[in-house]
């Protein structure tokens, strides 16, 4: 079953839950799909969904940090619940040890040994973390290995 196969079934059951939360976060994913196909002319397979979610996710947590940052807990709540749901199409997310662990092997490869080298690192590390973990943490993770 794919992604979109995936969310369409998400979307009946919110419908029949009646749980209006759930079901608009699901239509508003739906519909940054179908814009992006609209974008690329093309249909999208599960590794471009995966890049539209991330997107979604990484909007979500920087406007709940806003929100909280201006005392607006209750915004924040509701960007956070949205969070949750679209992490919940995403795959498992990797803690920071396995993403430390690929960023060594990315470093072994590369044969990295200063900041020069950073964009050849992330490049290797991105690729297998997209959707998997936070963009800025695999940037911060990768800039800490190769200052240290």
């Amino acid at each position: 079953m794919t992604l979109k196969d995936r969310l369409n079934e998400a979307m009946k059951e919110a419908m029949r839950a009646k749980a209006p939360l759930r079901l608009s976060t699901i239509r508003l994913v739906r519909s940054a799909i179908k814009n992006r196909e609209i974008e690329a002319r093309c249909e999208l397979d599960d590794p471009e969904v995966i890049g539209v979610l991330s997107t979604l996710v990484k909007q979500r947590r920087e406007s709940a940090q806003v929100y909280r940052e201006n005392d607006r807990v209750e915004l924040a709540e509701k960007e956070e619940e949205e969070l949750a749901i679209i992490q919940e199409f995403l795959p498992a997310q990797l803690d920071e040890e396995e993403i430390r662990g690929i960023i060594e092997e990315a470093v072994a490869a590369v044969g990295a040994a200063s900041m020069k080298e950073m964009g050849q690192v992330m490049k290797i590390v991105a690729a297998r973390t997209t959707g998997r973990a936070d963009g800025r943490l695999v940037s911060e993770l990768v800039k800490a290995r190769l200052a240290g």
